[in-house]
């Protein structure tokens, strides 16, 4: 209430800045937390469904299984064709398949090494295929001192799904 007039002020709603009560805590100062240090596995230790894996790999070969639209993107709407290669990739316990898309089909030459970072397996007419979507990374390394053990493809083991009844 007014104290000059005796009249009610007239009440209007106002929109209250929106909080989101899941946000993240601001992130510390630099220095303050260290980043985690990534833990390397081998290839053998690979799982189907499985997500997260950060491994160092030699490209043994490479090979391009669909090359669609423009490769240059001059006159495709800026964005290019799209490209998928699949790579056979090892370290000295086996060898996977990785299917590499777009850009990352530049980057695995056979004979490369390569750092993989956030990795998952994804499942391929039963087999594994180890492939990096848009949260992982590769990146090119120093050639690798290892022997690739070729004989030990997980890619050519075939998996089946099964329903466990558990009772």
């Amino acid at each position: 209430m007014s104290t000059t007039t005796g009249r009610r002020q007239p009440q209007q709603w106002r929109r209250q800045p929106r909080t989101n009560v899941a946000a993240k805590p601001p992130a510390p100062a630099a220095g303050a937390v260290g980043l985690r240090k990534p833990v390397f596995v081998k290839v053998e230790d690979l799982k189907p469904g499985t997500a997260g894996h950060t491994l160092v790999a030699k490209v043994m070969s490479s090979e391009t299984v669909l090359s669609k639209g423009r490769v240059g993107g001059v006159m495709g709407g800026g964005r290019g064709g799209t490209r998928v290669a699949e790579c056979v990739v090892g370290d000295e316990t086996g060898t996977v398949v990785f299917t590499a898309r777009n850009e990352q089909v530049d980057l695995l030459k056979p004979g490369e090494t390569v750092i993989i970072r956030n990795a998952k397996i994804d499942m391929f007419k039963g087999t594994m295929r180890l492939a990096v979507d848009k949260w992982g990374r590769i990146e090119i390394t120093e050639p690798a001192t290892f022997v690739v053990k070729e004989d030990n493809n997980l890619s050519l083991v075939e998996y089946e799904l099964v329903n466990v009844v558990e009772e």
